[in-house]
């Protein structure tokens, strides 16, 4: 009776994987602060694909670890780029897969930040055309959704400028909007070599003691042009899912992030808590608190686990 009348239901179609490709062959190597989580080369990726179909976890986030990087971050927007490499794979093995591209310059500059930086200092307005060719980039390599995460002002007009301007209007535009200056990404700076080369990313990403400026950043990115929102990180953030559920009627997105993900992973090993339970709970607890869409490192486990639990 619990399950028949059960409010929140967890399902596979919730689930969006991240997957790192980086340049090379049979490579499969594993993040250590990640367990379970590996950088994979194309030929890997591909193999990867495969067993995601299989599960039916129906869409991918991909992030690209370039081989060279440049104070310019041109491998993010060239056309043989790892990401575009990537999305051209992940079609070839399923057309089907749902593939969102993480659009930002940090991984792809020395210096690890998110925009083009001079003198010291991210210079915003001078970064959009950057951000938006990504974008274009990621679009005309095939993807299905691109998702901006560098937080620079403005960066989802441009975006939705040059897409329509290319013919790509059908293209969706999901908003990292909400994303807070938080201590849960160390994990994730390793997995993308993106760590700042000198100071943080608090100038632009948001201070975590503030709700009303997350309800300004997403009213923002909706009249620019966003077609899904997303909150980062979602377990100390569930109170913000909340609030923009209540208030806007756009697909929303929760991701359980990096410092999250190994947190749990971490205690696991050492046998101080159940690994399912805790993250059954937890991923239920994003779609009670109003999330759509998950985007989790623990999806493949999830979704064995759903289907385990269907055949009992």
């Amino acid at each position: 009776m619990r399950e028949m009348v059960r409010e929140t239901a967890l399902r596979k179609t919730d689930l969006m994987l991240p997957l790192f490709a980086v340049d090379g062959t049979d490579i499969r190597e594993e993040i250590p602060s990640m367990p379970g989580t590996y950088h994979l080369s194309l030929d890997e990726l591909r193999r990867e694909v495969e067993t995601v179909s299989k599960l039916g976890i129906r869409s991918v986030l991909l992030f690209g670890i370039p081989a060279h990087k440049d104070e310019m971050s041109s491998e993010a927007y060239a056309a043989e780029g790892i990401v575009q490499q990537a999305v051209r794979a992940v079609k070839e093995v399923n057309p089907d897969l749902l593939v969102v591209t993480d659009v930002c310059l940090c991984q792809y500059n020395p210096l690890g930040h998110c925009g083009i930086v001079r003198d010291g200092k991210i210079v915003n307005d001078d970064s959009l055309e950057l951000i938006a060719r990504t974008a274009l980039s990621h679009a005309a390599a095939g993807a299905d959704v691109v998702a901006p995460s560098d937080m620079m002002d403005g960066r989802v007009a441009s975006i939705r400028e040059l897409l329509d301007k290319n013919d790509f209007d059908d293209v969706p535009v999901l908003s990292y909007s909400v994303k807070y200056a938080s201590a849960f990404y160390g994990p994730f700076r390793e997995a993308a070599h993106s760590a700042p080369s000198f100071g943080d990313r608090r100038t632009y990403q948001m201070d975590p003691g503030n709700v009303r400026e997350a309800m300004r950043e997403a009213e923002s990115d909706l009249a620019e042009g966003a077609d899904m929102l997303m909150v980062k990180p979602a377990l100390a953030y569930m109170d913000i899912i909340r609030a923009l559920s209540d208030r806007y009627d756009v697909p929303l997105v929760a991701y359980n992030v990096s410092g999250e993900y190994s947190m749990v992973k971490a205690a696991a090993q050492r046998g101080w808590i159940d690994e399912r339970a805790i993250v059954l709970e937890m991923l239920t607890g994003f779609k009670r608190a109003g999330a759509d869409i998950v985007i989790t490192y623990h999806a493949k486990d999830v979704a064995r686990w759903l289907d385990e639990a269907n055949e009992l």
